[in-house]
């Protein structure tokens, strides 16, 4: 106790980590790892998650290869040659059991559950312009993370506008705001989503929003996990409905972060449907459609003088001879313009054939564009005839923007 009480009376010692191809270890895979590992993500970290069971959204990152996931509890000598190490598990004997092994392997060590007893803290942290800003309160009696997060938000704001005065407090209205994120990049979320997000008392985010945001979210908001992964878990409509209703009627200031545009294939209606019948206030914030920027973003043009003068966007979530299908695909065929389709990857073999088969030339340009405007952007080329095999060689998955036409050739001539 007098160890633990002479530390307590030191203010920490703030640092930055360079982490790039360290291994860090993340004991628990709930909404805190939620929050944290898109910036050890970011970093460079070789991320070893160690938990029975983890959100949708973690479980995507793992999925995608971005961290190895141990599917069981955590256990003694998991934090070998560790550098850093993040304790975030419900379970308070696993809590302790990890912080203390690092303690002897001198691993730095985060805990969720109790900063008092952990050996490195989590700052507030925003972004800006190539800059990070790290709020910290830097003794233990005195750790007030909203404080902190407020710091930062002036800070960030102030390199932002070219200010650095911090701003009125921010009143909060209960309601929800229906925001569009933008494609993935968290720049270019809208100046009104970011200041609503960063008032919001709940959160409910899409897998495909932009997830770094999350990371600066003050502590005392509550993050709920909307993700819907391809064939996978996923939320229900209704249940995403119903956590808005109730969570807005208990006087919460609730963001329903999306991504790209709420209106453009997100169901963003349905929801703003479902607010109006229950009697909730609804404020929609317009988002960058990825369906514009994500080809923008890999150097296609949807229009072009003389090559293209008009775009249409499709949904190929479901296959051309599919009865669902509300798609007049013979009709897509004989435009001149560019064909741009979302959520088409594992479709994309039918799609191509049935515009070929109704009058589309099989040398069409295709471009499919995997992650687009964020670090993992990739461009694949293909033709019409070419795109089913190209995509499965390549190994190209959701989510990606295809686009159709001969404005895919623009920038390469």
């Amino acid at each position: 106790m007098a160890e633990h009480a002479a530390r307590a009376a030191h203010p920490a010692y703030p640092v930055g980590l360079r982490l790039s191809g360290r291994r860090v270890v993340v004991v628990g895979g709930g909404q805190v790892a939620q929050r944290r590992l898109p910036a050890l993500i970011a970093a460079g970290a070789d991320i070893v998650l160690v938990s029975p069971s983890a959100t949708p959204s973690v479980e995507a990152m793992a999925d995608a290869g971005e961290i190895r996931w141990i599917k069981r509890a955590y256990e003694d000598g998991d934090l070998a040659d560790t550098w850093y190490a993040l304790v975030a598990t419900s379970d308070a004997d696993a809590n302790n059991a990890a912080s203390a092994e690092a303690e002897r392997t001198r691993t730095w060590c985060v805990r969720s559950d109790d900063a008092s007893a952990a050996t490195a803290w989590t700052p507030a942290t925003g972004r800006s312009e190539g800059v990070t800003v790290a709020v910290l309160t830097t003794e233990v009696s005195g750790r007030d993370p909203r404080r902190s997060a407020a710091l930062r938000d002036a800070i960030v704001e102030g390199l932002r506008d070219g200010t650095l005065a911090a701003p009125h407090h921010r009143t909060r209205t209960p309601g929800v705001a229906l925001v569009g994120g933008g494609p993935g990049d968290p720049d270019l979320i809208t100046v009104r989503g970011r200041r609503l997000l960063a008032e919001a008392d709940v959160v409910i985010a899409d897998r495909l929003g932009p997830r770094d945001l999350l990371d600066e979210l003050p502590p005392h908001v509550e993050v709920i996990d909307a993700a819907k992964i391809p064939y996978g878990r996923y939320m229900a409509q209704e249940a995403i409905n119903n956590a808005l209703i109730e969570h807005a009627k208990a006087g919460k200031a609730v963001v329903r972060l999306k991504g790209g545009d709420p209106f453009v294939f997100g169901r963003g209606m349905e929801e703003a449907q479902a607010l109006a019948e229950a009697g909730i206030a609804c404020t929609v914030v317009p988002g960058i459609s990825s369906s514009i920027s994500v080809p923008g973003a890999a150097g296609i043009p949807v229009t072009h003088r003389g090559v293209a003068h008009e775009f249409t966007v499709v949904s190929g979530h479901v296959a051309p001879d599919d009865e669902r299908s509300l798609v007049d695909w013979q009709s897509l065929a004989k435009l001149r313009g560019t064909l741009v389709v979302l959520m088409g990857v594992d479709k994309i073999g039918a799609i191509a054939q049935t515009l070929v088969a109704h009058g589309k030339a099989p040398e069409t340009p295709v471009a499919l564009v995997q992650e687009g405007t964020t670090a993992s952007q990739r461009r694949v080329d293909a033709t019409l005839a070419t795109v089913a095999e190209t995509a499965r060689a390549e190994d190209v998955r959701p989510p990606a923007v295809i686009v159709i036409g001969d404005v895919v050739a623009v920038g390469t001539k």
